[in-house]
């Protein structure tokens, strides 16, 4: 093989009116490895024969290159194709949009796997990707990428704020809980790391020594703070760990550092809680998912039409499923039978408040109760599995509701055909 096969030469230095020569009258492929400077691209006239493979620094000689395509799209039918690899191409992506350019996109994991049934050799590079994202899509394995509307991406943007949000709300609870082992390990079990009185009480007075001195003010701002939900029991196991607590005394410094830790866990929880009603202000009403959008919850439901759109723009329930990384997956050979998993490929967060939302149902929803009950009541069950099955039935169900099905709990689990088996 010649060491110079993957050869490339920058796209200045490209003659576009002689390939565009070439290309007339034919279908022509870019295939575009997508870097955040780097870019590499492969024209194609067929599967399998490049004409020429070009580089340019993005976004410097960009512009060169649109220059180029725009040459190449006046003669003959041409179509790019890119990895779908993060932001980095989506401003090339809009400039051909703006061109009236037709832009296709093949999945990163496609063009991994394949790197070593090319060429027989695992390496992967960018000049060799874009070969193989040229073949994928000569082969038929990529799909239209459109830009998204304004409403979608403004959904989209929401979204991105509230993962952030809830990224550091958690991030900021760690730290908050790691304070409390070195200093109060009771308060954490009492209280909740995430309950609004454990935060007030640390913000207020840092650590367990303060409110020895300051017992009465303290009991005060539990009852304020906690309501009727907080027993005063509770409240006394609170004053009494700290009198008896097991942790490091804490010095001053350290004292401040966990009022400063537990303010950053309240503001960054009010946060997230602002991103989530933003998010949900943000979402059209649909009189046709009212009704799940009720069992599931608003903030579920705006971050599912969010993340994978309009029910209604596919093609069966086991692909919206798929699309949110709850389709099942498999490794078996021989004799060897292996065990069913989901995918996980869809966005996270979307799996994240479907998998809360199959829990609330769980434990207040009866007729999922009992079904969950009897699920789980079987030898050998795991718990687990069973909310990731409700998971599974409950994106299905968002499906058939946005398809006009009417929704029905006794439907989503058959409480008779599971109580038989």
């Amino acid at each position: 093989m010649s060491k110079r096969r993957y050869a490339t030469v920058n796209c200045k230095q490209v003659d576009w009116t002689a390939m565009a020569g070439e290309i007339a009258g034919q279908r022509a492929v870019l295939a575009v490895d997508v870097a955040k400077v780097k870019f590499v691209a492969a024209l194609q006239v067929e599967a399998g024969r490049t004409l020429v493979r070009v580089h340019w620094e993005h976004p410097l000689e960009t512009g060169e290159l649109l220059a180029g395509l725009e040459v190449l799209a006046q003669t003959g039918a041409l179509e790019v194709v890119m990895e779908s690899s993060g932001v980095y191409g989506d401003a090339l992506r809009w400039q051909l949009h703006k061109r009236g350019i037709g832009v296709y996109r093949v999945g990163a994991k496609r063009v991994h796997d394949s790197a070593e049934v090319y060429d027989g050799v695992p390496s992967l590079h960018d000049a060799k990707a874009t070969e193989l994202i040229a073949k994928l899509h000569w082969e038929g394995c990529s799909e239209r990428w459109e830009i998204l509307p304004e409403v979608r991406r403004d959904l989209l943007a929401q979204v991105r704020r509230l993962s952030q949000a809830k990224a550091q709300a958690q991030a900021e609870r760690n730290r908050l809980e790691a304070l409390l082992a070195r200093h109060w390990p009771e308060l954490g079990q009492l209280l909740g790391l995430g309950s609004a009185s454990l935060l007030r009480l640390v913000a207020t007075y840092g650590g367990p020594a303060p409110l020895v001195l300051l017992a009465r003010q303290a009991r005060q701002l539990l009852r304020k703070v906690g309501g009727r939900l907080l027993a005063e029991e509770k409240i006394d196991a609170v004053l009494a760990s700290a009198r008896s607590t097991l942790g490091m005394p804490c010095t001053p410094g350290e004292c401040a550092q966990l009022r400063r830790q537990a303010e950053q866990v309240i503001n960054a929880q009010r946060e997230k809680r602002q991103a989530e009603r933003q998010l949900t202000r943000a979402l059209a009403p649909d009189v046709t998912l009212a009704p799940m959008r009720k069992l599931l919850g608003e903030v579920t439901s705006a971050v599912l039409l969010a993340t994978q759109g309009d029910p209604k723009g596919y093609p069966s329930a086991a692909s919206y499923c798929k699309s949110i990384g709850l389709n099942l997956k498999e490794h078996s050979s021989g004799k060897h039978q292996g065990q069913l998993s989901i995918t996980k490929r869809g966005p996270a967060l979307t799996r994240f408040y479907l998998y809360f939302a199959a829990l609330r149902l769980i434990r207040r929803d009866p007729v999922i109760k009992r079904w969950f009950e009897i699920k789980t009541a079987r030898p050998g069950a795991v718990k687990q599995k069973q909310v990731i099955e409700l998971m599974r039935k409950l994106a299905k169900a968002f499906w058939h509701q946005a398809h006009g099905h009417d929704f029905d709990v006794n439907r989503l689990v058959n409480l008779k055909a599971v109580a038989g088996a």
